[in-house]
């Protein structure tokens, strides 16, 4: 979903191909692409690595080549980059566990080594033992071939504020907007209605079967939760265990979503200021939550006309300290650098923060993706209608930064969808979905949905959770659920509603800044990057 892995927000003729919604049985018979998979198989390789400590030394890497369109199998071929963590305990081999990090345009090819890391940071490493840890480049994405990107200056700053003061602003950011789905119709054209998640899922498949395996495991995030289900309901044979963190409502793909998101920021961006003002002693922005979101403001408006460091406009600002409605792993730092800046007017904490830009792959694969999955609105004025009624009703921090990130989809060459109708189906074993109360990026309805989608489920809350895909960042009551599943599949007892409850961890939801100086998350995951 928008910015849907962290710091990155998501336009005449329908989708070709795998456009349709397919029915759960499609998974019946082996499809061309995976029985040509299964017969070449992966000629794996080391991967590419930043220098000897870099986890991917341990990883082995390869390509997998699929059909562009799946409807013709004998016709053009796109490859998607695979890693493989291997497992070491052989007489309790569980088979492959696939772990996607979200977006849509998350790159997962790292994320082998660090599910490991994760789970061994919390205590659970006999359990990543057990597996082949598969993480991937979804099409179009990182090392995948090719990799989408539409233009690479896009998103370097100093951008125009998100904010419109008048209709001519507006049309600034409608004018790029505009320019951005230009370049990826001249660029990738080709490939664009072949971008959808189904025809994701369907590599999927087709690496299972070049891997050998007859089922996979999964592990997502994010986005990953949709990416997930829609695998779920095309092959519910090939299905074993699913843990799904952060679930996307599939109610509301995609338009609908980067609404509610719009909300959900709102509540807790205002749960971070409120969190400063209670260290005003540490950081000197005032004692109450609306005397800090007056300073923020402040500065944010001063931005504009005298960026900060000469880098960081009033987008920029928004997107750096947008992390801190993500991830509570963030409140230390950014009120770190927000102090410095607006009490010494020390701009090196937040440059460190600074998106460098140069590239835009994880931004066009985003846009790709979600404009090819479902039907966005084609008219300007339900855009800006949405954006000024949501702003005038005091949810100012993200909903037209959302806006802008998604507004290339308005003006993208086809409108999407529809849809597909995720479905359950009596071949898939229980999921687990885990869903913090309080996840801006994917709110705490989208584990109901996702849960009534998929009545053998079980859905753990974490309550007053506000770290977006939480599991495996230190709430042993979450981790210890997780990997209970993953080793025996075993699942809370079905209940009414969430079939069970996780209290947020105090000291993690809500640091103490003069208990510990945090630079980033504690016991468990890495801080994220870049938006869903």
């Amino acid at each position: 979903m928008k910015r849907i892995v962290l710091v990155a927000t998501a336009l005449v003729t329908t989708v070709g191909g795998t456009g349709a919604a397919v029915p759960a049985s499609a998974d019946t018979g082996p499809p061309r692409a995976a029985a040509a998979a299964a017969a070449q198989g992966i000629e794996w390789g080391p991967c590419e690595v930043s220098g000897p400590n870099d986890p991917m030394n341990n990883a082995q890497c390869g390509q997998v080549e699929v059909p562009l369109d799946y409807s013709r199998p004998s016709g053009r071929k796109i490859s998607i980059a695979v890693s493989r963590f291997r497992h070491t305990d052989e007489e309790d081999y569980k088979g492959v566990l696939f772990v996607n990090p979200g977006g849509p345009g998350g790159s997962g090819l790292a994320y082998g080594p660090a599910l490991a890391r994760w789970l061994g940071g919390v205590g659970h490493a006999d359990v990543a033992a057990k597996y082949d840890i598969i993480g991937f480049d979804p099409r179009g994405v990182g090392s995948s071939k090719p990799a989408i990107t539409c233009d690479p200056g896009y998103s370097d700053p100093v951008r125009p504020a998100y904010v419109p003061e008048n209709w001519r602003d507006e049309l600034t950011w409608i004018a790029k907007s505009k320019g951005y789905a230009r370049d990826c119709a001249q660029k990738f054209g080709w490939m664009l209605p072949h971008m959808r998640t189904t025809d994701a899922a369907r590599d999927v498949d087709t690496i299972r079967a070049a891997l050998g395996q007859d089922k996979i495991s999964w592990y997502g995030f994010s986005y990953g939760t949709y990416f997930g289900a829609t695998y779920a309901t095309l092959f519910p044979k090939r299905v074993r265990r699913m843990v799904m963190d952060g679930v996307v409502n599939p109610k509301n793909v995609w338009y609908e979503s980067q609404l509610e998101q719009d909300k959900a920021f709102e509540r807790n961006i205002r749960a971070w200021f409120a969190w400063v003002a209670e260290y005003d002693s540490v950081y000197h922005l005032g004692t109450t939550e609306k005397a800090v979101r007056a300073k923020y403001y402040e500065a944010l408006d001063a931005a504009e006309d005298s960026p900060i460091g000469g880098k960081i406009g009033p987008a920029e600002l928004t997107d750096i300290i947008l992390s801190a409605g993500y991830n509570t792993g963030y409140y230390i730092p950014f009120a770190e650098a927000l102090s410095a800046w607006i009490n010494e007017k020390d701009p090196s904490v937040l440059l460190q923060w600074l998106s460098s830009g140069g590239g835009d792959n994880g931004l066009a694969v985003y846009l790709a993706v979600q404009g090819a999955d479902a039907r966005w609105p084609r008219s300007w004025a339900k855009w800006h209608h949405d954006a000024a009624k949501l702003h005038r009703q005091g949810y100012r921090f993200e909903t037209w930064g959302n806006v802008w990130f998604n507004a290339p989809i308005a003006f993208w060459p086809f409108n999407g969808g529809p849809a597909l109708d995720l479905k359950s189906s009596g071949h898939l074993p229980g999921m687990l979905l885990v869903q913090s109360t309080k996840d801006a990026a994917t709110p705490v309805e989208g584990g109901l949905e996702m849960h009534k989608v998929f009545p053998s489920s079980r859905l753990v809350f974490e309550v007053g959770g506000k770290t977006h895909s939480n599991t495996l960042n230190g709430n042993a009551c979450l981790d210890d659920k997780v990997a209970a599943y993953l080793d025996t599949g075993a699942l809370p007892e079905s209940s009414r509603g969430p079939d069970a409850y996780c209290d947020a961890v105090p000291a993690l939801n809500d640091p103490d800044p003069t208990a510990m100086r945090l630079k980033a998350a504690g016991a468990g995951k890495d801080l994220p990057v870049g938006r869903p």
